[in-house]
């Protein structure tokens, strides 16, 4: 893509409204639009790197389940069968807005969080025989919240994407087995982000699912908003709200030697039991032709959220440095040509359009801009690697290529640039 027609612009002053890390550069660096509290626009290049976030998630997805599309209103009755139309906190719903509107239809619709409520009776009309279970559905979905403490960006909002996955069951020997594999499938997605390292499953409460323990994903970050107990020697943590006396004795931990830390909330799994398939009356047929309760899991991620933690993580005093997999781009070409017509020019054209022709993902900065304006727009917006074609680096034999994590540049011929990225796309 040439950076002249990307439309979008960079912005060198921090938005007025924005206090986290990763809102103010997503925001100078082009990449979101703010609508409202906790309400983003994607932009061209946000987009990029959250499509590429939701490719990886649903690849890994993939190999656990089937992807569907539910819609995001559903009726009031599925809300009060399951008990939670006046306790869910966070839900919303939809209702005309004037009277022109209201006189059309006066109904109003949950607007959905989450789809326990949508997805039981799905699967109740596809999954009534022992020989159909288990079984397993995920969406990639926008989702709607009614956040009090909409902030932090991308962290915590009203309008977000969330990958919410779950899991029907003909007993809770089944659910546990695949709840298991659902966790090394969780850690490898979070490995492919770049955020694996720092990444931990983590012990959290059941809510008013289950008396055992649900698990989060807890990404160590200083924005973290949640406290989590970090047993880094086994390789595995727990949410503060469940650090208790009571636990302590349960699990054979002593929390006070462990490390506390600020993590951010990058994925969830709960094993939801018999509640939502018993009040939906939702039972399968066993062997013997008796019926059976259906016990059920969910895993929730949120693409945008880990969007957000990938720049809080990861970006510097210079702006954006995203990884590789998740990259807007792979290469931030920049064209130093001082005429239009000079043979620089026409060396960055060629090289823009082989590198392209060969499936590499370019941004082309042909722009009539200052060295100094597009090398400091380049490091805000954090491509992986920077290639600069000038008279100077001609000069000395080929083109300047820089990391964008490193402080040094180096020359490598035109051909030895090819010859790497051709290995890339193959």
């Amino acid at each position: 893509m040439r950076q002249s027609q990307l439309y979008t612009k960079t912005r060198k002053e921090a938005p007025a409204d924005e206090v986290s890390k990763n809102a103010i550069l997503l925001t100078r660096a082009g990449f979101i639009h703010k609508e409202m509290a906790g309400v983003y626009t994607f932009l061209p290049l946000g987009l990029r790197v959250l499509k590429k976030i939701e490719d990886i998630v649903r690849r890994h997805m993939d190999a656990i389940g089937n992807e569907l599309v539910m819609p995001s209103l559903s009726l009031r009755e599925n809300w009060e069968k399951t008990g939670r139309l006046e306790t869910v906190d966070v839900l919303m719903k939809t209702m005309p807005a004037n009277k022109v509107s209201e006189e059309k239809s006066s109904n109003s619709y949950i607007l959905c969080p989450t789809h326990e409520e949508l997805i039981t009776p799905i699967a109740s009309e596809y999954a009534r025989s022992y020989k159909d279970l288990p079984i397993a559905f995920y969406q990639i979905q926008t989702k709607f919240r009614n956040e009090a403490r909409a902030k932090s960006g991308l962290l915590r909002g009203r309008e977000f994407r969330m990958k919410d996955l779950y899991s029907f069951h003909k007993d809770e020997a089944d659910l546990q087995k695949y709840y298991e594999e659902a966790k090394k499938v969780y850690m490898n997605v979070f490995r492919e982000v770049g955020l694996g390292e720092d990444t931990f499953i983590t012990l959290a409460s059941g809510g008013d699912f289950t008396k055992d323990f649900s698990h989060e994903f807890q990404t160590v970050v200083d924005a973290g908003e949640d406290i989590i107990y970090l047993d880094r020697k086994n390789n595995i943590a727990y949410n503060k709200e469940v650090v208790n006396e009571e636990n302590a004795k349960r699990l054979n931990v002593d929390f006070e030697t462990l490390e506390q830390v600020k993590a951010c909330e990058v994925g969830n799994i709960f094993p939801l039991g018999t509640k939502f398939s018993k009040a939906f009356d939702y039972t399968y047929m066993d062997e013997e032709g008796k019926k059976q309760d259906v016990y059920m899991g969910c895993y929730g991620i949120g693409p945008s959220r880990l969007m957000g933690v990938i720049t809080e993580k990861f970006a510097d005093v210079k702006g954006l440095v995203w990884p590789a997999s998740v990259a807007p781009f792979s290469l931030h070409l920049i064209s130093l040509a001082k005429e239009k017509d000079s043979e620089t020019a026409k060396t960055a054209e060629d090289i823009y359009t082989k590198l392209t022709n060969a499936g590499v993902e370019v941004l082309f900065d042909d722009r009539n801009e200052s060295a100094g304006a597009k090398f400091a727009d380049s490091d805000l917006i954090g491509i992986p690697m920077r290639v600069v074609v000038s008279d100077k680096s001609l000069e000395k034999g080929g083109v300047e290529i820089k990391e964008r994590t490193k402080e040094e540049s180096e020359i490598i011929s035109i051909e030895e640039l090819f010859a790497t990225y051709k290995k890339n796309c193959e």
